[in-house]
């Protein structure tokens, strides 16, 4: 395919711009991601224009002609694909419309515009009080392109309140501002015979930033441009399901929406109104990947949903109104059985009840996304009894965060599990695997080994806390405080004391910070620690609860000091240990640690 086949390239208005975008002729869905950008980012861009500076390419697609039961071509819309920041913050900031900031806040972007300004003073300013109190400013500068806005009344209003003002400045200010509507802006169209990787190749080399365009993006785009089968109200749900997971009280925002609140999604998700769980709080990446591998048979990469909701038949290479339509029902399928409120609890209280009860023990998102969909697709098969399926969920999820299963390639490991899923059975295929990569080489050293770092959200630090919290455990020195109390409460804390190590020579982070010198303490027994060698503080203690008191902990008897420090995974003998010991604690707590993973994994 020559260039010129592949894009091509047009000067349009920025007026013509956003007109095209309110008629819907080229899509820009509020979800594809949220508004990022600073007021003082809008500022600049509006003082580009205002100067005739140029702002960069517009980048938009056009989607694939989908072929009609009669032969005809069903003509695509444009979809934007680069410079929806931009788009957004010019139709926030000229046409006053609000917009959801990356927390989920609506908000408009006011800019303060001042029409006496001299050469090489601002002209543009984010509007602070000051501003607002001045008359020189106005402080939106939205009014001057509201419908009936007058250059002559306002001009002799401004004139009235600013008399030191020059009326031919003001005058020539306020119409070149009017004309950035005029200002000439780049788009380039892309071609629609090209596939989904040369759309992402050109992205790439044309981007200044080299930033790789999401897939998810080209999904969510490519919804939103569906009027046919019903995409555009699918978009809503996913873009409202993902608002309310993070902030419930969205919810009121939602039922302003008449359209929606009339379709049949709007009930589907109305639970999350009264939800304040955040151990799964999914954006659209990640409930377009569970839907899209639940409901599409061993297929794991959104590169081909694109595809299939344009209509392409993987075997002619050409688009086909029966696919469209066939891939849209099967995308509302599972989109409908992600946000449903029995799956959706289901799975969040299987991970809960493994121990990850708070987000801080979870690594990884496409690992959580992938369990989600193991679960869904249990419920449906019917190959394990329902009452066991939350049980397979968190082993295949201790299991694949172990094994660091889907950190690199992702999507191309999730197709081997779903294809071998569905060919073995998920039952024989797990087995499998634990045969394979879970032996006895595994726990006893490889994992230890990973136990060796500095780095408190390790993933197998991580699955060894979740442990503790599955255990009930209590933390350590305590007769009632359990792990599970302290970790939203605060930090964990050094066994050999970080001031104490530094004393003898041991600087490096690396050193003192290694988790195996971790452990969650009750505050007060922290502090009682100090910075004492596990030699003073620990026979300390051990000396008292054989008197039947405490200096150091709660716990009042022999029997329990030694439990407490089994079940934090502390070797006895650290009652004797001082610095020169350090390296000795931590290669065989690392190993008391690894063999409690073990324990508990096979327990699950």
């Amino acid at each position: 395919m020559s260039n010129v086949e592949k894009y091509a390239v047009t000067q349009l208005s920025l007026q013509s711009i956003l007109g095209y975008i309110r008629a819907g002729d080229i899509a820009i869905p509020e979800i594809q991601r949220p508004f990022v950008w600073s007021s003082t980012q809008v500022r600049d861009l509006l003082d580009s224009l205002y100067n005739g500076y140029p702002t960069g390419y517009l980048i938009v697609w056009q989607n694939p002609d989908v072929k009609l039961k009669d032969g005809k071509n069903a003509i695509g819309k444009k979809v934007l694909l680069d410079g929806q920041q931009r788009v957004t913050a010019l139709m926030a900031s000229i046409a006053g419309i609000e917009v959801f900031d990356d927390d989920y806040n609506l908000h408009t972007i006011p800019i303060a515009f001042n029409p006496a300004a001299n050469e090489g003073n601002e002209r543009f300013a984010v509007p602070s009080a000051a501003i607002r109190n001045d008359k020189h400013w106005i402080p939106d500068i939205s009014e001057v392109f509201k419908g009936g806005f007058s250059t002559r009344k306002f001009t002799n209003a401004y004139l009235e309140n600013n008399p030191d003002a020059d009326e031919d400045i003001v005058d020539a200010a306020i119409t070149r501002l009017i004309s950035i509507v005029n200002c000439q802006i780049g788009m380039i169209t892309l071609s629609a015979e090209l596939s989904i990787e040369e759309v992402t190749e050109i992205f790439i080399r044309i981007n200044s930033k080299g930033m790789q365009l999401n897939q998810a993006d080209f999904a969510m785009s490519k919804i939103a441009a569906d009027t046919s089968y019903g995409g555009n109200m699918l978009r809503k749900a996913i873009d409202y399901f993902c608002h309310l997971a993070v902030k419930p009280e969205f919810y009121a925002h939602v039922k302003k929406d008449i359209e929606f609140s009339a379709s049949e999604y709007a009930g589907k998700l109305a639970w999350l109104k009264d939800d304040k769980d955040d151990i799964y709080d999914p954006d659209y990446n990640d409930m377009l990947r569970v839907a899209f591998m639940f409901a599409f048979d061993k297929r794991s990469k959104l590169s081909d949903l694109v595809s299939l909701l344009s209509g392409r038949d993987f075997t002619d290479r050409k688009f086909k109104e029966e696919i469209a339509e066939q891939s849209f029902k099967d995308l509302k399928r599972g989109v409908l059985a992600f946000m449903h409120e029995y799956n959706f609890e289901q799975f969040t209280l299987a991970i809960k009840s493994a121990g990850f009860i708070t987000p801080r023990l979870l690594n990884s998102q496409m690992t959580l996304n992938f369990a989600y969909t193991l679960l869904l697709r249990l419920q449906e098969s019917g190959e394990v009894p329902k009452i066991e399926i939350k049980r397979h969920v968190q082993k295949w999820f201790v299991f694949t965060t172990l094994t660091s299963r889907y950190i690199t390639s992702p999507e191309t490991r999730w197709g081997q599990d779903l294809r071998a899923i569905a060919d073995k059975g998920f039952l024989p295929y797990f087995q499998e695997l634990q045969e394979a990569e879970l032996s006895d080489t595994f726990w006893d050293i490889q994992l230890v080994q990973r136990l060796e770092t500095s780095s408190s959200t390790s993933p197998f630090f991580n699955v060894f806390i979740a442990a503790q919290v599955w255990g009930a455990d209590r933390s350590l020195l305590s007769a009632s405080s359990k792990v599970s109390d302290l970790i939203g409460a605060g930090d964990v804390h050094h066994i050999f004391p970080k001031g104490y190590l530094k004393e003898n020579g041991m600087n490096e982070k690396s050193l003192y910070n290694q988790v195996a010198n971790y452990t969650y303490l009750d505050t007060s027994i922290n502090i009682a620690i100090s910075n004492k060698p596990p030699s003073e503080y620990f026979t300390d203690e051990l000396r008292l609860v054989k008197e039947g008191g405490s200096k150091v902990g709660t716990i009042t008897n022999e029997a329990d000091f030694f439990g407490s420090l089994t079940v934090n995974c502390i070797p006895h003998d650290v009652v004797g240990m001082t610095v020169k010991n350090y390296t000795v604690f931590l290669q065989e707590r690392r190993k008391l640690m690894a063999k409690k993973i073990k324990t508990y994994y096979f327990a699950l």
